[in-house]
């Protein structure tokens, strides 16, 4: 079971994402393009591809397609019938399929070069934390300075201790994140 908080932090923690309202109900969009909304009897709507959305049917017998006057355009299901491991994945799925090409791009290599050897993130921080700094944008510790613990914790998969490892590389480095 998921919630809204859960479902607005893995959209937020994506680049470029605004949050608003569509027909009233709660919204993310991506350079002004929905992909994912709350109805509000508390299910989540996700346009997504085609091939996504029969997935997440076949996953998710709870959910159902989304159409549009005949045309499928992706998949809605409560909040509380989908874990959120999966309701992130779908989320980056929607995400990418609405978010322009090059953005949606510049974000898969940027979690590509998470493994790559001379990036400047320790690795102690762990993968999902890497990913999430790396997808937005934040790929140096000068970058990482820039920011408060409160806007990296934002991030989704940055945790406590990730935190605490960058502050203390940070110090090692003479720098420190901004208050």
């Amino acid at each position: 079971m998921t919630t809204l908080a859960q479902l607005r932090k893995a959209a937020l923690a994506l680049p470029e994402v605004e949050e608003g309202t569509h027909f009233g109900m709660v919204a993310f969009s991506v350079r002004g393009r929905g992909f994912a909304s709350v109805t509000r009897e508390g299910a989540v709507r996700l346009q997504l591809a085609d091939a996504d959305a029969e997935a997440a049917v076949a996953a998710h017998p709870g959910g159902e397609r989304l159409v549009r006057m005949g045309t499928p355009i992706g998949f809605r299901v409560p909040l509380a019938d989908i874990n959120g491991k999966d309701l992130n994945a779908l989320v980056r799925a929607a995400w990418s399929h609405r978010a322009p090409k090059r953005l949606a791009a510049a974000l898969a290599a940027a979690e590509a070069g998470a493994d790559a050897p001379g990036r400047e993130l320790p690795a102690a921080i762990g993968r999902p934390a890497t990913q999430a700094l790396l997808g937005a944008g934040i790929n140096t510790l000068e970058m990482v300075a820039a920011h408060t613990a409160a806007e990296l914790l934002a991030l989704h998969g940055v945790g406590p201790k990730a935190v605490r490892i960058l502050t203390e590389t940070l110090e090692q480095r003479g720098l420190r994140m901004r208050d």
